[in-house]
Order: C-alpha cells, then structure tokens, then sequence
C-alpha cells in the first residue's frame, strides 16, 4: 500500500507511528495522523494547518488532554496496528485522491479526510483549537486548485444518484447538482434561516422544517443556500453528500388520468 502515497504522505504515517509509540498507545489513531501532517515539512497539509494556527505543540497537547499516555511499551522497529477510524481514514484519503485525478495520495488527501468527519478524535482536536473544520478543508481544495463549490464529490452517498431514482428525478430538480454546477445564484441575507432549517434537519424527531410566506419572499433562496452549504460540506456529517431534491407538483400529478396513479408514482 505504500506505494499509493506520495513521499511526504509516506513520511507522515512514519511520524504518526513514532507519535503512537511516543504516547505509548496501542494503535495509530486520527489523532496521530493529524499531528504527523502538522509535523510533516513538505506536505501541502502542514501549509494549511499553519494558515489556522494549528502547530505540532497544540496537537501534542491536546492528545494529552483527551487521551492522556498509555502504557504500552514498543521497542523501535514495532509496527502498531491502524484504529478502525484512522483505518478508515486511509481508505477515504485513496478515495479523495481518486476524486481529485491525483496519480498519489499525498498529505493534503489525508487532511481531507479528516476534515470530512466530525465524529473522531482529530476532528475534536482542531474543534478544541478553535479550527473553522469546513473553512480547513475549503483552503486545502484551493491550495489543489480545486473550487469548493464545483468539485464533483463522488462518495457513498452517490450511489443514490438520478440511475438509482428515476421516478424522482423525473418529477423533481436536484438543487444539490445545480449547486455543483454554479447554476445557483449566490443567497444574500438568509444565514439565519438557513442555519435554522439545517439545526431543524439535524434533530433526532420533529426534524420536518416548514418555510412559510408568500410568494417572492425567499423561501426557495433559503432551500438553494442549503444546498450551497451541502455542495461545500458546510453542514454536519450525517447531512454531507446528501442530495436536496425540490419537488415539483405539477410534473408528479401530470398525466394522472386514472385512478390510482397518483398514488403509485408517490409510492415510486
């Protein structure tokens, strides 16, 4: 598998090796690897986490406020396993580099992985360092050339995509894909209300947001800046490479002469 990473991809995992055994822990977690590319020199993501201030001594200081040292005890040539998580890690920084046409994965796939996760320890560390985690992965996609906004994420979610959903896709517009596209216009003056609707989406129950209003006052703005934020990974994990489809009445009702068709093409 080493040879998938570039040089300084390689050296990372080295030092976030050396980093586990450091801290005498029984496995190389995310912490390790996000405090291997805050060490790692020519890497594109120790140029990115020095713009948010995140140095090497912040990690370290931080994995020692959340985890604390082990008492493991490693001779110098011992290989520690992955955790599940940063195991994970590494199959998704493959899959950001696979996205990105890169030829290797290099440091700066490794940081978009991280980044694209907020449910793991090196998430909580940048969070605990004030880290903006969307903004970190927006300036790695502009270090790579690569505009937020337009990059085509392919993921796990995409496989509900229009060849999955024809009956919607025939009746409804997906916001997500136009967004993509730069088809939206840009939603001015509506944060709020869209910052409202996504804390609504994100509840456990009663996470059925209403826009009421008449006619011209915003209520499809509010709903193309949610896909907007969606298309930049601007909203939580659980809600990211989701698709916002906008249903249309007309078109699911047209050409409903008989009785019951209707009702099919909603079950469809």
């Amino acid at each position: 598998m080493e040879n998938l990473f570039t040089p300084s991809a390689r050296n990372a995992l080295v030092i976030a090796q050396e980093q586990a055994k450091r801290f005498k822990h029984p496995a190389v977690g995310t912490e390790h690897l996000l405090l291997a590319l805050a060490i790692e020199t020519n890497g594109v993501a120790r140029s990115v986490l020095g713009q948010f201030n995140v140095t090497e001594v912040d990690v370290a200081e931080e994995i020692e406020q959340f985890t604390g040292y082990g008492n493991l005890r490693t001779v110098k040539d011992d290989y520690l396993p992955y955790s599940p998580k940063a195991s994970e890690i590494l199959v998704n920084a493959q899959e950001q580099a696979k996205q990105l046409n890169a030829i290797k994965i290099g440091t700066e796939h490794l940081l978009l992985a991280l980044v694209q996760n907020d449910n793991i320890l090196s998430s909580r560390i940048l969070l605990a360092l004030d880290t903006d985690i969307a903004e970190v992965r927006k300036v790695t996609l502009r270090k790579l050339g690569v505009n937020p906004a337009t990059q085509n994420r392919r993921s796990k979610q995409r496989a509900t995509s229009a060849e999955g959903t024809p009956t919607l896709d025939s009746v409804a517009r997906d916001l997500t894909a136009m967004a993509a596209e730069g088809k939206i216009d840009p939603v001015v003056g509506r944060t709020k209300e869209v910052r409202r609707v996504i804390q609504i989406l994100s509840r456990r129950t009663k996470n059925n947001p209403v826009l009421i209003g008449e006619p011209g006052v915003g209520k499809t703005a509010i709903a193309e800046g949610l896909a907007q934020k969606i298309i930049d990974q601007d909203v939580p994990t659980d809600m990211q490479n989701k698709r916002l489809m906008m249903l249309e009445m007309g078109s699911l009702v047209a050409g409903t002469k008989y009785r019951g068709e209707f009702e099919d093409r909603l079950k469809r």
